[in-house]
C-alpha cells in the first residue's frame, strides 16, 4: 500500500475553538488594524473586533440564539461578516453560511435543512433574505435591530466539545447530488488555520485583499481566519472586482493573492495590470478549481513572483494540499499537509495505486469533516469506515510526493470557482412544464473552467429557451445558470451518470 505522508512539520493539536485560536493571533497587537472594508477605507483594530465579538456573543446568549441554536448569515464579504461569524462560534452556536446571491427558494432551503433559527443579512439582499426565512427572525446588518444583538460581554469562551459540537454549516455538493450541509468542528478549523498557515510559509504582518467569499469554506478558512489568526489583516471586498483587487494589492504592498483560475486568467492576460505597481508581490497563490502548469507559468513570468497551486474542499476543512513555495511544480496541486495522508486508489478494485498511476484521491486527517448533516448515506459513501474520504478527483502522486489531479470521477461543474451539482439543474429543468428529459453537463471554458449546458427533451407544447432562461433566472443563483440549451430528440441513459456525461461532451467535441 502507498501511503503518501506530509514533509511538513507536525501541527500541535491544542484544546482551542476557533475562536479562541483566532484571538491568539490577535492579543499581543490590540491596537493594529486587522480588518478594512475595501471600498470604504473604514478600519477595525484588533481590540475593537475581539471587543465586538464577545459583546454579540453575550447579546445571542441572552436572546437564546447561542448554544444549540443555529445562526444563517447572508452577506458580502465585510468586517462585520468577521464578528458575526466568530461571535456565534464564542456563543457556543453554530453558523450557517449562505451564498448572497441565492433565490428566495435557495434561502428557504438552506435555512430549513440547517434548522436555523436566525437569519442575519445586508440591507440589499433584504427582500430575498424574507422571501426565504418562512417567518424565521431577519437582521440586516446597520439597522438597530442588528445592533439590539450586541449584549453583555462574554469573557470566556462558551464551553463546547471541540470535536463534536459542529460550529459551521457551509453547504457542499460533495461528489455528486444536491448541496449538504458539511458538518464542520471547532477541531476541524484550528487544526486546518494551523496546517495552512505551515504550508503556506503565512508570514505575520501579511495584508492581502479578501475579495474570496467568506460564505466558502477557501474564503472563511484560508482569507479570514488564516490572516486575522496568524497575524495578518484583511482587506475586504464585496465581489471581485479587477481594479480595487490591484488598487489594494499596491497600496497595502500584498506580499501573496489568494485567487481563483479565473482571476488568475486576467492577473496573466488584462493590460490593466500594468497600471499598477505590483513589484513587492512574491506569490499568488491558485485553488478551488484544477489549474495547468500553462496558467500558472503564465502568472509567474508576467508578475515575477512564484505561482502556486492547492487543493481543498468544503469536506477537508478545506485544505489538504499545498505546493510550498521553496519547492514549486508546474502543474501540481501540492503536497500533502501536516498531520494528514493520502493514497490512491483504483475506482473500480478500490485498490491503492503505487507512485506514477491513476486512480481516486483519498485523504485521511483531522480535518476530515464530521459527516453531512441529516444524510447518514452521503456521509458513508463519502468517508470510510477507516475514516478517508474519497474526494472524487483522479489524480497521480509522482516520485517525489507531489499530487496532481488529472480528471473526476464526480459529477460536479466548477464555473468560476463555484461548485455547480448538475443534478440540481437536471432537478430545476424537469420542474419546468413541457420538459420530459434533461441532462446537464459542463463544457469546458478556459475563463471559467466550465460553462454548465443542458439537452433538453421537450414533450408537446415545451417551453422556448427564452423561458427556460428566465425560470433559471428566477430560481437559481446567478452562477447556476445555462449557458446553453440545447433541444435533442433523447438524452442517452446508462447506470452510471458519468458516462451519460461523458458521451454528451464527446458529441460536443467531435462537433468542434
Amino acid at each position: 500500500m502507498t501511503i503518501h505522508t506530509s514533509p511538513f512539520a507536525d501541527v500541535v493539536v491544542t484544546e482551542q475553538s476557533i475562536t479562541e485560536r483566532v484571538f491568539e493571533g490577535l492579543i499581543g497587537r490590540p491596537d493594529e488594524v486587522v480588518l478594512v472594508d475595501g471600498p470604504s477605507g473604514r478600519s477595525m483594530t484588533a481590540a475593537v473586533f475581539m471587543d465586538q465579538v464577545k459583546r454579540l456573543a453575550g447579546g445571542l446568549q441572552a436572546a437564546d440564539l447561542a448554544v444549540g441554536k443555529t445562526v444563517a448569515l447572508m452577506a458580502p464579504n465585510m468586517p462585520e461578516y468577521c464578528i458575526i461569524f466568530h461571535g456565534v462560534a464564542w456563543a457556543g452556536g453554530t453558523i450557517t453560511t449562505l451564498n448572497p446571491t441565492y433565490t428566495g427558494a435557495e434561502v428557504a432551503h438552506q435555512l430549513k435543512d440547517s434548522s436555523a433559527d436566525i437569519l442575519i443579512t445586508v440591507p440589499d439582499f433584504l427582500e430575498v433574505a424574507q422571501a426565504g426565512a418562512e417567518g424565521r427572525m431577519v437582521v440586516a446588518i446597520g439597522t438597530p435591530e442588528y445592533d439590539a444583538l450586541f449584549g453583555r460581554t462574554l469573557e470566556v469562551q462558551e464551553p463546547v466539545d471541540l470535536d463534536d459540537h459542529t460550529v459551521v454549516l457551509p453547504y457542499s455538493s460533495g461528489t455528486t447530488g444536491l448541496p449538504k450541509g458539511v458538518m464542520l468542528s471547532h477541531r476541524n478549523l484550528v487544526v486546518n488555520l494551523d496546517q495552512a498557515l505551515i504550508g503556506a510559509d503565512f508570514k505575520p504582518g501579511e495584508v492581502t485583499a479578501g475579495f474570496l467569499p467568506f460564505f466558502h469554506i477557501y474564503g472563511m478558512t484560508v482569507l479570514m481566519n488564516i490572516h486575522l489568526g496568524g497575524g495578518g489583516t484583511v482587506v475586504t471586498m464585496p465581489r471581485f472586482d479587477l481594479p480595487l483587487f490591484l488598487q489594494i494589492s499596491q497600496d497595502f504592498k500584498a506580499r501573496r493573492m489568494w485567487v481563483v483560475p479565473p482571476v488568475a486568467i486576467a492577473l496573466a492576460k488584462h493590460p490593466l495590470v500594468d497600471e499598477y505597481d505590483l513589484s513587492h508581490l512574491e506569490q499568488v497563490f491558485i485553488a478551488a478549481a484544477p489549474s495547468g502548469a500553462e496558467l500558472s507559468d503564465a502568472v509567474s513570468s508576467r508578475l515575477k513572483c512564484t505561482a502556486l497551486q492547492g487543493y481543498g474542499m468544503t469536506e477537508l476543512s478545506p485544505v489538504s494540499h499545498l505546493v510550498p513555495s521553496n519547492a514549486p511544480r508546474s502543474g501540481a496541486a501540492g503536497i500533502v499537509v501536516s498531520n494528514t495522508t493520502c493514497m490512491v486508489v483504483d475506482p473500480e478494485t478500490k485498490e491503492p495505486q503505487p507512485s506514477g498511476l491513476h486512480g481516486e484521491l483519498w485523504i485521511k486527517g483531522p480535518q476530515v469533516m464530521q459527516g453531512y448533516l441529516n444524510n447518514r448515506a452521503a456521509t458513508a459513501e463519502t468517508i470510510t469506515d477507516d475514516g478517508w474520504l474519497r474526494t472524487g478527483d483522479i489524480a497521480v502522486v509522482d516520485a517525489d510526493g507531489y499530487m496532481f489531479i488529472v480528471d473526476r470521477l464526480k459529477e460536479l461543474i466548477k464555473y468560476k470557482g463555484f461548485q455547480v451539482a448538475p443534478a440540481e439543474l437536471e432537478a430545476a429543468l424537469l420542474s419546468i412544464e413541457g420538459i420530459a428529459d434533461a441532462a446537464v453537463i459542463g463544457l469546458p471554458n478556459e475563463e471559467a473552467g466550465e460553462l454548465p449546458i443542458a439537452f433538453v427533451v421537450l414533450a408537446e407544447g415545451g417551453p422556448s429557451k427564452d423561458q427556460i432562461h428566465a425560470h433559471f433566472s428566477a430560481n437559481l443563483a446567478t452562477y447556476k445558470q445555462l449557458h446553453q440549451i440545447r433541444f435533442v430528440d433523447s438524452v442517452p441513459k446508462s447506470a452510471s451518470g458519468k458516462i451519460m456525461r461523458r458521451f454528451l461532451r464527446d458529441q460536443i467535441a467531435q462537433e468542434a
